[in-house]
């Protein structure tokens, strides 16, 4: 029933450079910059009405703030005319006067505060609202990806987008885009405050900016570099500990633990030697910025003097204009970090809406079917498929597997024997050619329909953080209780758990290391057997149980079988010499096709691979 031509090996493109983690580095920049902040703007548009208050807010707690050295000025100028007319003897001070100015001056603060407080707080709503439609989105999104893209994708690199960008949009948002107008508010009204009660005290003032920003880009251009790198090698470091922490066995196995040290400790030292040389430069910010930010006070202060003395201005427009200077210099230097800001946040937004503007799966059949009953009648006609498709590695494939038939695929490592199971379950699309299930081709059904015909049992076994009984019951989340300890007697998992700690409620650690490989095999059977399904794709690799435990598995493999269509991917040939057809795999091809009796009677491939595993066997 079959004329053959290659198959598949397993495809997949290059991994994508991630950084520690894909994290965002320091100078990170978006290739793209004001394209993604549009895009990051029609994300924030539900919120715009929520936005605009949020800037109302942020401009009048700025201008409260600003106000108040101005009021407390008069105070302190009615205070020092005070005293001198007490001194002189000609009057006293106008206490009443002075407490409805402090009064003032504590409300306006107080309003301040409330609108800080509020907008802070509407902001981190909006943001917070933000990062959770990112990660629903991305989520969502990964559930519609092909297989195809985490072929060709670290792990750590897609994890980075739902957690590292998402978080650094999420901080952006509900930080900076404030610190934005409140920095740009308080630079021009504290200017005009102070352009108000002295043009040439805030000349002397201005003086200052040029040095200012000068050290602090010199600063940040060095600290800047040896920020990224120590990114670098924090992912260096933490990349080295994941590594010998998870093979640990392997690596005392092979007394390692010398070079292991040796080359955590190349990376610890070069860690430290960027580290704090980043933190040496960022710790000179403040210091020197304060040391010529008092520079700038002394001239104020003896110019105020001079123009106090010959009555240009009063004390209290001094002591206001020297409050002002000193919350002048920090939403510039605010202001100066925002364009890096920006450029991160771009950098991040643009990650997370390109893994969102990947391709998606070829879309669902607008008019799926619905089958009420499965027979497990498998079809392949003239199937071709590659992982590229400028090189097609499956050619003119047919063959047919009859309801309650076992098909084992056979052949060395690396032959891509997979690759069949990943079409039968459509994680790639065919590039022409059918395989129908039942008379009914496969992409006439939904994905999600197709995968519930279909059990799997590979050599990967697959059990999450959960219970025992919590794992067996995700082949089918309503089974009942009793269903569920059927299944388990079915696969010989009964007869161990009862011997385990809480027995069906133990809970399996994230390791899964609290029980062994051949349990966790019977378990992923157990789940198979409760999801009953017409159609079995199993891996019947057993290399790494003790015998006992082989024979378990073998025979509850053969009860799960019974009465469904079966296709086995074999690694012994002897456990597969009842399969109805056998299919010989080698270098992507399918290069014989036949029963185990047809194929040794060849003398072809088959043979050989059967006669040097006798042999190993044998020796």
């Amino acid at each position: 029933m079959m004329h053959g031509g290659p198959a598949g090996g397993r495809g997949g493109g290059p991994g994508r450079p991630g950084g520690p983690m894909g994290a965002m580095m320091p100078g990170d920049k978006a290739r793209d910059f004001r394209g993604t902040m549009g895009k990051l703007v029609a994300y924030l548009g539900e919120y715009k009405l929520l936005i605009v208050v949020v800037f109302l807010f942020a401009i009048a707690s700025t201008a409260a703030n600003i106000a108040g050295p101005k009021i407390l000025g008069n105070a302190t100028t009615k205070l020092f005319e005070g005293v001198m007319a007490q001194l002189s003897g000609t009057g006293g001070i106008d206490f009443d006067y002075i407490g409805n100015i402090i009064l003032m001056t504590l409300g306006l603060y107080l309003v301040s505060t409330l609108f800080g407080y509020t907008q802070g707080w509407i902001m981190a709503n909006i943001s917070t609202n933000i990062a959770y439609r990112f990660r629903r989105d991305i989520s969502e999104k990964m559930n519609r990806m092909p297989l195809r893209y985490f072929d060709g994708t670290t792990h750590g690199e897609v994890l980075s987008r739902i957690t590292n960008d998402v978080d650094t949009v999420n901080q952006t948002l509900s930080q900076s885009m404030t610190q934005i107008i409140t920095s740009l508010v308080t630079v021009v009204g504290v200017l005009g405050m102070m352009l108000s009660i002295s043009w040439q005290m805030t000349l002397v003032a201005l003086t200052i900016l040029p040095l200012s920003m000068i050290v602090v880009m010199l600063i940040v251009k060095q600290s800047q570099k040896y920020f990224k790198q120590q990114q670098e090698y924090i992912g260096h470091v933490n990349g080295h500990v994941e590594e010998m922490y998870s093979g640990h066995i392997v690596m005392k196995a092979f007394n390692g633990e010398e070079e292991s040290i040796q080359k955590f400790d190349g990376s610890n030292d070069k860690l430290y030697d960027v580290a704090w040389k980043s933190q040496f430069f960022s710790g000179l910010m403040m210091p020197i910025m304060t040391f010529i930010g008092n520079l700038g006070y002394v001239a104020v202060a003896i110019l105020g003097g001079y123009l106090a003395i010959r009555g240009t201005i009063t004390v209290g427009d001094i002591q206001a204009f020297i409050q002002y200077v000193r919350s002048f210099t920090q939403p510039i230097t605010q202001l100066a970090n925002i364009s890096n800001v920006l450029q991160q946040t771009a950098a991040a937004a643009e990650r997370v809406f390109e893994f969102l503007n990947e391709a998606e799966e070829i879309s669902e059949t607008a008019t799926p079917i619905k089958v009420d009953e499965v027979e497990g009648h498998v079809e392949f006609q003239d199937v071709h498929f590659g992982y590229r498709e400028d090189k097609i590695i499956i050619n003119d494939f047919s063959a047919e597997a009859e309801p309650g038939h076992k098909i084992a695929i056979v052949g060395p490592t690396g032959a891509g024997k997979t690759t069949m199971v990943k079409l039968l379950m459509r994680f790639y699309d065919v590039n022409s050619g059918k395989i129908l299930i039942d008379g009914h081709e496969i992409r006439d059904f939904t994905r999600f329909d197709l995968r519930k015909l279909f059990g799997m049992v590979l050599q990967d076994t697959w059990l999450y953080n959960g219970s025992i009984m919590e794992n067996i019951r995700y082949g089918r989340p309503t089974a009942t209780d009793e269903e569920v300890y059927a299944a388990a007697r079915m696969a010989h998992v009964d007869h161990f758990v009862h011997t385990l700690p809480d027995g069906y409620n133990m809970v399996l650690n994230e390791e899964t290391t609290n029980i062994s490989q051949g349990q966790m095999q019977l378990l992923t059977i157990a789940r198979a057997f409760l999801a009953d399904p017409k159609i079995l794709i199993l891996d019947e690799a057993t290399s790494s149980v003790d015998t006992r435990t082989e024979i378990l598995i073998q025979r509850a493999m053969d009860n799960l079988m019974k009465n469904r269509t079966s296709f086995v991917i074999a690694h012994r040939l002897s456990t597969i010499r009842d399969a109805d057809l056998i299919l010989v795999m080698n270098h992507g091809d399918i290069v014989e096709q036949g029963t185990h009796e047809e194929l040794l009677a060849k003398g072809g491939f088959y043979a050989e691979l059967h006669n040097s595993q006798f042999e190993v066997a044998a020796g």
